[in-house]
């Protein structure tokens, strides 16, 4: 038996990358998936984001491993738009137990030259996404019982980082609306924590943008996924470049079972030791 069997997943930025890897370690261990993506480009944000065939792509490798999915194309900007999605894959599935609020942006630049419009879509993404996503979810969650609200933050959500700094400020508002989320949600035995990755190798870093920010002093030839691997590196305590999306679903999976069924209001990280380095 799986260890989140007979489970419903509510997954947002499911269409590829960590949120992907979720749904996918999620479906492995017996839960049913409600996935939602933007699957559409922000201008703010300096690489592709998802399509609809990324998202189509995740439907089919979940009902590949004999689970069912409720896909959707939703903004997590657009708390009705969310809600709908939520409360029609729940009216599908049956029930939600577990919650990994995961969509989220990257950008560069120095708070001296960020744009208004990189600020806004930052914050809009990244925290106010994921308060969305849990004021959605609390009801159904409450039907069910309890269950397991798990947040993506980031490393930077517990460290300052220079050129990121509306990535950073998100990051640790998250911080703050999971121990709230956590003390409110108590009683219902509604565990909230945090997830705190380095980077991951996904398309977030894999971009030419991220190359430019860690190799602006070479040719943009010669700014290779090898080239760049130790600079990577350089952050983590650990000799590793980027952990895979595996291990912050690994994590996910953790928290979102009854191996974790008492821990809430808990930052963990899974950082490679950035945070201790």
């Amino acid at each position: 038996m799986g260890r989140v069997e007979g489970k419903v997943a509510f997954i947002t930025g499911a269409a590829r990358g960590q949120g992907r890897s979720h749904a996918l370690r999620l479906a492995q261990e017996g839960a049913d998936i409600i996935a939602v993506d933007i699957c559409a480009q922000m201008d703010s944000v300096p690489y592709a984001m998802a399509t609809p065939d990324d998202l189509a792509e995740t439907v089919k490798q979940v009902e590949a491993l004999d689970r069912r999915i409720v896909a959707v194309q939703a903004d997590v900007r657009d708390y009705g738009a969310l809600k709908s999605a939520l409360d029609a894959g729940v009216a599908q599935l049956g029930r939600l137990d577990i919650v990994s609020a995961n969509a989220g942006i990257f950008s560069f630049g120095t708070l001296e030259e960020l744009s208004d419009e990189q600020w806004k879509d930052m914050l809009d993404v990244n925290l106010t996404g994921v308060w969305h996503t849990a004021k959605a979810a609390i009801p159904h969650l409450r039907a069910a019982g309890g269950g397991s609200m798990i947040l993506t933050s980031s490393a930077a959500g517990l460290m300052g980082m220079g050129n990121i700094g509306h990535y950073v400020s998100a990051k640790h508002g998250v911080v703050g609306l999971m121990r709230t989320l956590a003390l409110e949600l108590a009683p219902d035995m509604i565990r909230v924590n945090s997830i705190h990755p380095t980077t991951v190798n996904t398309d977030m870093i894999q971009n030419a943008a991220a190359y430019e920010l860690f190799a602006s002093d070479l040719p943009v030839a010669e700014r290779t996924r090898e080239v760049l691997a130790p600079r990577f590196q350089s952050l983590n305590a650990l000799p590793i470049p980027w952990v895979e999306p595996v291990d912050i679903s690994n994590a996910v999976l953790w928290l979102a079972s009854d191996e974790a069924r008492y821990v809430t209001g808990v930052t963990l990280p899974v950082d490679a030791g950035v945070l201790v380095k």
